[in-house]
C-alpha cells in the first residue's frame, strides 16, 4: 500500500531532507531539523502525490488516507500529551502548503485549528489566559472563513476595527479576554449569515476543510502566476504540512518571528529578521503590526525605539543565534527561518534556502567559498544567471536633486520611477501599455502578485523588512520600500501630511534607503567590479564555450566589451541603413530601375558604411565579428510618407508617380519569406559587394584589425552560398590589392532555414562558419510568426502545448534537433568549422545549457546579457562535467 502520511518530531523522521519532491521542501526540512535535535513541534506531513491525486479525482482523497492521517494525529497526541478535540486539554494543530520550490505567501495556511466553543474554554483553563484563548479562538474562525469558507475577509476585518474603535483602542493587543469573547459572537453570526451553516465545530471536519484547502490553493490564480513567472511546473503539486501548534501570542514571554541568517538585500554575514512579542506569524508576514528588530545592531542602524529581542529576550535570543549557525553549517546555504517563543521556549517552524536579491546572492555565494563553506563551483552554480539583470541596470545618481516625501524601510534594493497606481489591476493594465508604474498599497496579499511584477517598484505603508511585499520583491528583483508609517492611503490618492500624491502622478522609490521621492530622478550606470567581478573570473575559468554580443553600434560594443563579450556574434547592418543621414540613398538604391542607378546610390552609402565598421572594429580591435549582410525585405526601408517621396524624388530626379509605382512593384504578401536575404544578394550583388568591400577596407585601415566574420543570411542551399561567397572574395582580394594590405577573415552563413540545417553537411563545404539564427528557424520551423505569436502562446504554454515561450526559450525537441543536426553534419565535412548561435537564445541560461550539449563554440547575446552568458555558459559547462566525473 502506497505511503501518503510522514510523521516528524519526538525521535521520529519518516523522511528527511533528500525527500523534497516526496515531502515538499518545508516537510523535508522540518523532518531534517527534527533528525538534528531541534525543537521542532511535532506533526505530520501528506506527500505530494495526494495533490495529484485530489485533481485527478475532483477533489477526492485517497482511500487509505483517512487512517493514515488518524494514526498522524495520535503520533502528535503521544508527543504533546494532548488530544485532538479534547474539551479539557485539547490539542490545537496547523495546516500549511509545502511545495518542492518556495513559493512565500502563495499557498493557504490555517492557525489554531482544533477551536471550537467548548476547547477555547479547556485552553483558557489549562493556559491561565483567557485572553490568549478567546484571541486565538477568533484568530481561527477568521482564517478558517477567509481560506477554508471563502467568505469576505473584509467584513472580518471591519468587525475586529469597529471593536476597537467601540473601546477607544489603537493595537489588537489592547483587546481584553471579554472584547475577544464578544468578537467570537459577532465573528460566528458573520458565519451564518455568509456561509448560511453554523461555524464548525467538529475538529475532525475542520481538519479536513483545512486539508482540502490548502491542496486546493495549489491551483489558485495567485499560485499559477507565481509558478508561471518562477517556471515551476504544475505537476509538481503541494505536500501539506499538519504541526502541533506552538503560541507566540502567551503574553510578553512569547513572541513570533522570521529571520534570516545573512542579509538578504545586501548579503552581509550579519542575523537580520524581526520579531513580534505576544502575536502569531501572520501577524508579522502580513505587515498587520510593524515588528521589532531581531538585533541591537540593527535597530540602532534603523534609529528605531522599540527593543530588539537581544535585549528584550537575551537567552532566548541567544539560543536562536546558535540555531542560525548550526542551520547555515548543516545546509550549507543562507536560511529563511521561522520560530515561536512560548512562554520562554524556542519552537523551530521553518527552514529553508532564502530568497535573496542578486546583489545578495553574489556576496553570500563569494563570501561562503573563500569561507571554505562551498566549493567555487557550487558558488558558480548558486547563482540564477537571469538574476544579474537586477545588477547591469542604472541606480540614482547621489548627486541629483530629490524631493523627498518620506521614508519607510529599505525592504528590496534597487531604484525605479513611474506613475502611481493604487491597485494590481491598474498596475497590471497600466504595464500592458507601455507605461512604468509604482504600486502603492497599504499592505500587499498574494493576491497581488500580478501586479507586483507588473510594477517597476512596491511602495506599502505597512509591514517590516520581512513582510509579504518584501519577500516577494526581492525574489522579483523588485525595488521595494515597505512600512512607510507617515503615508496615509485613501481612494486613489496618497498623503504625507498636507502633501498628495494622486493616481498618475510620478514617485521614485530607492529600495537601497527607504526614501520615497515625489518626481522622477536622474540615474547613473552601475559599477562591476568587487563580488561580480571575482564570480564572473570563476566563472570564465570554467566555461568552454565563449561570449560575444549581438551590437551594431559603438556604444553597445562598448558596453559588451566593459561586460565582457570576447567579440562580435552578430552585426546586423540593416539598422545602419535607417539612420537619416543615409535612408534616403537606401531608398534610391531600392528603387533604381537598373543596376547603375544602384550602383550610383550604393557609391554614395559606401564611405558611410566604412565609417560604421572602422568605429566597430575600433572597439573590437583583435576579436572576431560576424557582419551579417543585408538580410530584411527591401520594403522596409520603402517611402510612405508624400514628404519622404518628395525627397527621394529630388535624389533620382526621378517623378513621385514613378517611384510610388516602383514602390507598388516591391510590395510583398509574406515578406518574411519572401525577397530577403541572400536572396537579395542573389538578385542585387552589388549590394553585397558593397557592403564587403566596406568591411575589409575598415579592417585594413586599422593597426590592430579584428578578425571579419561575413555572415550570408537565409541561406537554404549550397550554391547559394557559393555565388556569394564569390563576391565577398572578389571585393576582398579588390581592396587588399589596392592597400597592400591583407587581414584574416571567413565566410560563413546563418542556418535559420529547416532545409539549410537538413543539408548543413553539403553547404559546410563551401561554409567556414555557422551561425544558428533560431529567430528565424524557430518561426521557420513552428510555422509561427513571432510578430503575432503573443495573442495565444500563452495559452499554448499554460496547457503544456509547449513547456515554455520557444521564441523565449530554445525548443529543445524540435529546433534544438534541427540545431544538433546540423552542427552534427557541418562537422562531419569541416571538422573545424566554427558553430555559434546568435538569436534571442543566446542569453537564455536553458537554451545555453542546450549548446553546450551539442558542443557549439559560442553564444552570442544583447550587450547587457552578455554576464548572464557568461555564467550560465560556467554553469552549463559544470552540469555537462558531472556525468563524466560520475563515469570515472
Amino acid at each position: 500500500m502506497t505511503q501518503y502520511v510522514y510523521r516528524f518530531g519526538g525521535g521520529v523522521s519518516d523522511g528527511g531532507r533528500g525527500d523534497k519532491n516526496l515531502l515538499g521542501g518545508k516537510g523535508a526540512n522540518l523532518d531534517e531539523m527534527a533528525s538534528i535535535g531541534l525543537p521542532v513541534p511535532p506533526g505530520f506531513t501528506i506527500s505530494t502525490p495526494v495533490c495529484a491525486v485530489y485533481y485527478d479525482e475532483g477533489g477526492q482523497f485517497p482511500e487509505s488516507l483517512k487512517a493514515e492521517v488518524a494514526n498522524g494525529i495520535t503520533h502528535i497526541e503521544q508527543i504533546t500529551g494532548k488530544r485532538f478535540g479534547d474539551a479539557a486539554d485539547p490539542l490545537l494543530v496547523s495546516v500549511r502548503s509545502g511545495a518542492r520550490a518556495s513559493m512565500p505567501g502563495m499557498m493557504d495556511t490555517v492557525l489554531n485549528l482544533g477551536l471550537n466553543d467548548a476547547t477555547v474554554e479547556g485552553l483558557a483553563a489549562v493556559s491561565g489566559d483567557a485572553r490568549f484563548a478567546w484571541d486565538s479562538y477568533r484568530r481561527f474562525i477568521q482564517m478558517y472563513s477567509d481560506v477554508v469558507l471563502e467568505l469576505d475577509h473584509s467584513r472580518f476585518e471591519e468587525a475586529l476595527e469597529i471593536a476597537k474603535e467601540d473601546n477607544g483602542y489603537y493595537l489588537d493587543t489592547d483587546m481584553t479576554a471579554d472584547d475577544w469573547r464578544k468578537l467570537v459572537a459577532e465573528y460566528k453570526a458573520l458565519v451564518e449569515e455568509l456561509w448560511g451553516k453554523p461555524f464548525p465545530q467538529d475538529v475532525h471536519d475542520q481538519l479536513w476543510g483545512a486539508i482540502g484547502a490548502v491542496f486546493g490553493s495549489w491551483q489558485s490564480e495567485r499560485a499559477k502566476v507565481y509558478r508561471r513567472l518562477n517556471d515551476i511546473p504544475a505537476s509538481w503539486g503541494t505536500a501539506v504540512n499538519v504541526q502541533a501548534m506552538v503560541f507566540g501570542n502567551m503574553g510578553d514571554t512569547s513572541a513570533t518571528g522570521v529571520a534570516f541568517t545573512r542579509d538578504p538585500s545586501k548579503g552581509d554575514n550579519a542575523y537580520y529578521g524581526e520579531f513580534l512579542i505576544n502575536a502569531q506569524g501572520e501577524d508579522v508576514v502580513a505587515g498587520i503590526r510593524t515588528p521589532q528588530y531581531l538585533t541591537k545592531a540593527a535597530r540602532e542602524a534603523a534609529g528605531a525605539k522599540p527593543a530588539s529581542m537581544e535585549e528584550v529576550m537575551p537567552e532566548v535570543y541567544g539560543e536562536l543565534a546558535g540555531v542560525f549557525d548550526l542551520l547555515e553549517r548543516h545546509y550549507r546555504d543562507m536560511q529563511d527561518i521561522e520560530f515561536t517563543v512560548q512562554q520562554g521556549k524556542l519552537w523551530m517552524l521553518q527552514t529553508r534556502s532564502g530568497k535573496r536579491t542578486a546583489k545578495a546572492a553574489l556576496k553570500i555565494a563569494v563570501d561562503m567559498a573563500n569561507e571554505g563553506l562551498i566549493t567555487r563551483e557550487e558558488a558558480i552554480a548558486r547563482i540564477d544567471p537571469a538574476a544579474l539583470d537586477q545588477l547591469l541596470h542604472p541606480t540614482l545618481d547621489p548627486k541629483a536633486p530629490r524631493d523627498v516625501l518620506t521614508k519607510g524601510l529599505p525592504a528590496s534594493p534597487g531604484a525605479a520611477s513611474g506613475k502611481v497606481v493604487f491597485t494590481a489591476d491598474a498596475a497590471e493594465i497600466a504595464a500592458k501599455d507601455g507605461q512604468d508604474v509604482i504600486l502603492v498599497r497599504v499592505e500587499t496579499s498574494p493576491e497581488d502578485i500580478h501586479g507586483m511584477h507588473a510594477a517597476k517598484g512596491i511602495l506599502t505603508a505597512r509591514g517590516g523588512m520581512t513582510s509579504h511585499a518584501a519577500v516577494v520583491a526581492r525574489g522579483m528583483g523588485r525595488p521595494c520600500v515597505s512600512g512607510a508609517g507617515a503615508l496615509s492611503i485613501g481612494k486613489g490618492v496618497a498623503r504625507v501630511g498636507d502633501r498628495e500624491i494622486r493616481e498618475g502622478e510620478i514617485l521614485t522609490i530607492d529600495g537601497s534607503t527607504g526614501e520615497v521621492m515625489v518626481g522622477a530622478v536622474p540615474t547613473v550606470q552601475p559599477e562591476l567590479s568587487g563580488d561580480f567581478g571575482t564570480l564572473m573570473e570563476w566563472a570564465d575559468g570554467i566555461r568552454r564555450m565563449k561570449v560575444r554580443t549581438n551590437a551594431e553600434t559603438p556604444l553597445d560594443c562598448r558596453t559588451a566589451r566593459e561586460f565582457g563579450a570576447e567579440g562580435i556574434g552578430l552585426c546586423r547592418t540593416e539598422h545602419m541603413f535607417f539612420e537619416a543621414s543615409r535612408i534616403t540613398s537606401v531608398r534610391q538604391m531600392i528603387l533604381a530601375n537598373d543596376e547603375a542607378g544602384r550602383r550610383a546610390a550604393l557609391k554614395k552609402l559606401l564611405p558611410e558604411q566604412r565609417s560604421d565598421f572602422v568605429e566597430i572594429f575600433e572597439v573590437m580591435a583583435g576579436l572576431p565579428c560576424t557582419i551579417r549582410l543585408l538580410d530584411p525585405p527591401l520594403h522596409e526601408f520603402l517611402p510612405h510618407a508624400d514628404a519622404e517621396f518628395e525627397e527621394v524624388a529630388k535624389a533620382t530626379g526621378l517623378d513621385i508617380d514613378t517611384l510610388k509605382r516602383r514602390a507598388n512593384e516591391l510590395h510583398e504578401f509574406n515578406p518574411m519569406l519572401g525577397h530577403r536575404g541572400c536572396r537579395l544578394g542573389v538578385t542585387y550583388p552589388e549590394i553585397y559587394e558593397m557592403q564587403a568591400r566596406a568591411i575589409f577596407e575598415a579592417a585594413v585601415s586599422l593597426d590592430a584589425a579584428p578578425v571579419p566574420e561575413i555572415m550570408i543570411p537565409l541561406v537554404a542551399t549550397k550554391r547559394e552560398l557559393e555565388l556569394m561567397k564569390a563576391v565577398v572574395d572578389k571585393a576582398a582580394e579588390a581592396v587588399f590589392a589596392e592597400t597592400g594590405k591583407r587581414v584574416d577573415y571567413l565566410v560563413g552563413t546563418m542556418i535559420e532555414l529547416p532545409r539549410a540545417a537538413l543539408r548543413a553537411g553539403e553547404i559546410a563545404e563551401a561554409g567556414e562558419f555557422f551561425s544558428f539564427g533560431t529567430n528565424d528557424l524557430t518561426q521557420t520551423t513552428l510555422g509561427v510568426s513571432r510578430d503575432d505569436a503573443a495573442r495565444f502562446l500563452t495559452d499554448y504554454v499554460e496547457q503544456g502545448i509547449y513547456a515554455k515561450d520557444p521564441f523565449v526559450s530554445l525548443d529543445v525537441e524540435g529546433v534544438g534537433e534541427l540545431v544538433k543536426l546540423a552542427a552534427e553534419r557541418g562537422r562531419a565535412t569541416r571538422a573545424d568549422i566554427k558553430l555559434g548561435i546568435c538569436g534571442e537564445h543566446g542569453g537564455d541560461p536553458a537554451s545555453i545549457a542546450f549548446c553546450e550539449s551539442v558542443g557549439l563554440d559560442y553564444v552570442s547575446a544583447s550587450p547587457y546579457r552578455v554576464p548572464i552568458a557568461r555564467l550560465a555558459a560556467a554553469q552549463a559547462a559544470l552540469a555537462d562535467a558531472k556525468p563524466a566525473l560520475k563515469a570515472q
